[in-house]
């Protein structure tokens, strides 16, 4: 059951997100690391991975095509914030403000998208509150994800 349902949500991220997986910038992402030894580009579709696994197992109401294309783009940074330069500095801080620009340069985002890549790191960024339930999701899928790239290995 458990890998019909990952197939599942492959064939959904894929339906909706297949222009922005096959993006030059997305492309790039996969030489960034993000956490522990995993590719930003690989980050970014376990939490879109994990935002369906969420909102399904919760019984939510929401926009999928949504969903998937905010998870996919919400760190959309395009840069390896792990290199030694003033830029990266506070990147925890900044790099969703960098996403967002970078993703509204390269696709059409509609207001929940804005919001999902602006507020996913929240409450570190406590002046970004998620204004939409899938904003919330991703920032839940975020964390969760995150936490399991940076713990492989050591527990």
């Amino acid at each position: 059951m458990a890998e019909d349902n990952k197939r599942q949500y492959d064939s959904i991220i894929h339906l909706y997100g297949d222009d922005i997986l096959n993006s030059e910038g997305m492309n790039d992402s996969k030489h960034y690391i993000q956490h522990g030894d995993t590719s930003v580009y690989d980050h970014c579709l376990s939490v879109a991975d994990m935002s369906l696994k969420i909102a399904n197992t919760l019984n939510l109401n929401y926009d999928t095509v949504t969903l998937v294309r905010g998870s996919l783009l919400h760190d959309y940074f395009l840069y390896d914030w792990h290199e030694k330069d003033a830029s990266h500095r506070l990147h925890g801080y900044h790099h969703s403000e960098k996403a967002l620009s970078n993703a509204k340069r390269d696709f059409e985002l509609n207001e929940v998208e804005e919001d999902m890549i602006r507020s996913h790191m929240f409450p570190l960024n406590i002046s970004k509150v998620p204004r939409h339930k899938e904003s919330v999701i991703l920032c839940l899928a975020d964390k969760l994800v995150s936490a399991a790239e940076v713990l492989h290995g050591i527990i």
